[in-house]
């Protein structure tokens, strides 16, 4: 009797360790795959997290910029100057430095390999010469949509590479000595009156292609523009008159402006058709009110 008894429990025994319910190794896989859901959403906690912390610090940076910054950046060429503040605050890359949108009040100080320079709709109220004294590679500067009343004579001085500057929508009464080989100049929408801009201001910039001055107070077309001049945007200004020397020569009736393809005075308070002898050089005329 007790042989049957240690028989039979061994009978009950054995298929309990050796078989598993079906239903315990589904929810085993089921609960593999929701730990990684979990994860996921757990990380994205932990760089909204991040994110919030960088914004106590007084940083402010958005999570986007912020995932970018702890990326892998392998493919990005080593900078010199890597712990500069502000590529901690803007986006340094390969010789540009993106500042855009971050409420800075004045230039940061730039890494010296800087090329291309990205400060757009900040605070910036002012523009000193020793913001770019030791930084001679720039080529490209764009200032738009800031709070710039002041640019120190010489800001731009040292420059002798830039070939595009942007001071559009900020509150510029003049403007300031400009570097030589600008190809592209962007003042639309300040505050600019004629008294603001000197005789030669444009003269030796034989470079310069482009030149918007619209959306601002000018009473007259600024004297001595280059010959390399092709498109001159003077739209919306206060510009009342033209003489036969603004865009020609009139001690030289064969003189053509070759290169000029493209003049707007339209929002002046000016009838262009009362000046024809002023357009007799140019390819095509002004666009602008005629009657």
């Amino acid at each position: 009797m007790k042989t049957l008894q240690t028989t039979f429990i061994l009978f009950v025994f054995v298929p309990l360790v050796n078989s598993a319910p079906p239903k315990q190794q589904e929810s085993l896989q089921f609960y593999e795959y929701d730990t990684d859901v979990t994860m996921g959403s757990l990380i994205q906690q932990d760089y909204e997290m991040q994110s919030k912390d960088i914004r106590k610090d007084g940083t402010n940076v958005s999570l986007d910029t912020s995932l970018r910054l702890q990326g892998d950046d392998s493919n990005v060429p080593p900078t010199k100057d890597t712990n500069l503040p502000t590529c901690l605050l803007c986006v340094c890359l390969s010789g540009s430095v993106y500042c855009e949108e971050i409420d800075i009040e004045a230039v940061p100080p730039l890494p010296k390999e800087t090329a291309y320079l990205y400060a757009r709709f900040n605070k910036i109220k002012r523009i000193a010469v020793s913001d770019f004294a030791d930084i001679t590679t720039l080529r490209r500067i764009d200032f738009s949509g800031n709070r710039i009343e002041e640019i120190e004579d010489g800001a731009f001085s040292k420059l002798l590479l830039l070939e595009e500057l942007s001071l559009a929508e900020n509150r510029l009464i003049k403007l300031p000595v400009l570097p030589p080989k600008l190809t592209t100049f962007n003042a639309n929408q300040n505050r600019i009156k004629s008294r603001g801009i000197k005789a030669n201001a444009f003269k030796k910039l034989t470079n310069l292609a482009y030149l918007y001055l619209g959306h601002n107070a000018l009473e007259s077309v600024p004297l001595n523009l280059p010959e390399s001049l092709r498109i001159l945007h003077l739209q919306y200004n206060n510009i009342t008159t033209i003489t036969d020397d603004t865009f020609c020569k009139s001690n030289n009736t064969r003189y053509i402006r070759t290169h000029m393809d493209e003049i707007r005075m339209e929002g002046n308070p000016i009838l262009l058709a009362k000046h024809v002898n002023a357009f007799s050089c140019l390819r095509t005329l002004p666009v602008g009110a005629y009657y």
